[in-house]
């Protein structure tokens, strides 16, 4: 049966995307919704200053700033409805999974299915209206201190700023939770590739513009449309990998019937962390830039010497990023992935790994494979975020589409295309289910 599907997947008939009507509603919603958010990217806060902003966010976009400026499609340069984006509901999340690996109460909630599983959804948005007032106070504190920036400053500004950030917020994470469910592909990732594909034709532009004023050699170019489409090819292949554990099935009793043993895989990707580890990473290693940026002429000596030291393109900042890369890919891939849990299943439906005796040294056998997997995935991951810093020490090219940014765009990429094919793979056979029902009616 699964060689039968694998052989019509490999074949699907893409001429058949004009029948699946329930495709085309699917992706014509998708459409929708994410021009939906695009626009709100563009509605300004109430009582903000255009030039003054334009002029404080120039100052302040080497910092986290500028990262969350990336994901949000540019609304925090605008300072816009949805300037924080859905960033609050990701950090939620990932608190919630946490907590699931340290609390009882949370880990029975997580085992006990589709119920468990609300109530932790539930928690999730709650933590996320925490997280968006609290960040969306720290925006409103921080424009009132940036020169005439907000026209009437005071409690009402602040008030509104709150109300409104944390509006876009919730309204996003309901966005999100609509195209998962009535559209196509995951509605969170598909928020955040939006907002970063929407910029690329500017930093296109904006480097175009640098070769017709001869910063930036025509030769330079090229090389860099041929490695940007390089690194994409090894993204799609090392995502895509996967170290696949046979897994036999005994010979088994059903009623007066003995059902022949059968073999399956356990597929365990190279990359099970996914884009957590260089997003994490490069926000705490941006912390101290955005510190400096908000009190600029107040702060000491010593911040200004740490922001300098782990500037873009230094040797300090270099080896702490691939450090805390490194080190979140290990720590996000034991969270979101249970080899005692694995092997307590496998051996609840009578599966086990030939030569590995059943339960523990199942689940020990399962953790070795994964951490030496998770090495060659964290060693990947290093390379293609640090690539683009290399690149802008040593060319001084500003690179817009970096190693995150490519990562996530292409991930989400390929997870909506896999959507679509098995919404085209249902619909075909839901077809060869009618014709052979129309076949057997004749007959």
């Amino acid at each position: 049966m699964a060689s039968a599907a694998e052989q019509l997947a490999a074949n699907l008939n893409w001429g058949a995307f004009a029948k699946a009507e329930e495709l085309k509603k699917r992706i014509w919603f998708t459409l929708g919704a994410l021009l939906v958010y695009r626009l709100g990217t563009y509605l300004p806060l109430p009582g903000i200053n255009p030039t003054a902003l334009s002029q404080a966010f120039h100052n302040a976009q080497t910092g986290i700033i500028g990262l969350f400026n990336m994901f949000s499609g540019g609304a925090v340069g605008r300072m816009a409805i949805f300037a924080l984006g859905i960033m609050p509901y990701i950090s939620a999340s990932i608190i919630v999974q946490l907590l699931t690996t340290v609390l009882p109460s949370f880990e029975a909630m997580k085992k006990e299915g589709e119920s468990g599983r609300k109530q932790l959804n539930q928690y999730t948005r709650y933590l996320t209206v925490i997280l968006a007032v609290f960040q969306a106070y720290g925006i409103s504190v921080g424009l009132e201190g940036s020169t005439n920036v907000v026209a009437d400053p005071g409690l009402f500004f602040r008030v509104s700023t709150v109300l409104t950030l944390l509006g876009g917020t919730m309204f996003l994470m309901w966005l999100g939770e609509q195209i998962t469910s009535r559209g196509i592909g995951n509605g969170i990732s598909l928020i955040i590739f939006a907002g970063i594909v929407a910029e690329l034709p500017r930093a296109i532009a904006g480097t175009l513009e640098l070769g017709r004023q001869g910063a930036i050699s025509t030769g330079a170019i090229l090389g860099i449309i041929v490695l940007a489409v390089v690194v994409i090819a090894f993204i799609v292949f090392m995502e895509r990998a996967q170290r696949r554990l046979l897994i036999q099935y005994p010979k088994r009793q059903v009623g007066n019937q003995i059902m022949q043993g059968q073999s399956s895989h356990l597929p365990l990707k190279l990359n099970t962390s996914g884009v957590i580890p260089p997003i994490f990473a490069s926000s705490l290693l941006l912390v101290p830039a955005t510190v400096a940026n908000f009190q600029a002429g107040q702060a000491g000596g010593w911040l200004t010497s740490v922001t300098a030291f782990l500037g873009h393109g230094q040797p300090a900042y270099m080896v702490l990023y691939a450090a805390l890369i490194i080190f979140f890919c290990f720590f996000y891939t034991a969270i979101v992935f249970n080899p005692t849990d694995t092997a307590d299943n496998l051996k609840k439906h009578g599966g086990f790994i030939p030569g590995i005796r059943p339960g523990e040294r199942t689940a020990e056998y399962i953790d070795y494979v994964l951490t030496r997997i998770t090495v060659v995935g964290a060693m990947y991951i290093t390379v293609v975020c640090l690539l683009p810093e290399f690149l802008i020490s040593w060319t001084g090219v500003p690179f817009y589409f970096g190693g995150t940014s490519l990562l996530i765009v292409v991930s989400v990429t390929m997870d909506t295309v896999s959507q679509i094919q098995g919404h085209l793979l249902a619909h075909q056979y839901e077809g060869l289910i009618k014709r052979a029902k129309l076949k057997g009616g004749r007959k």
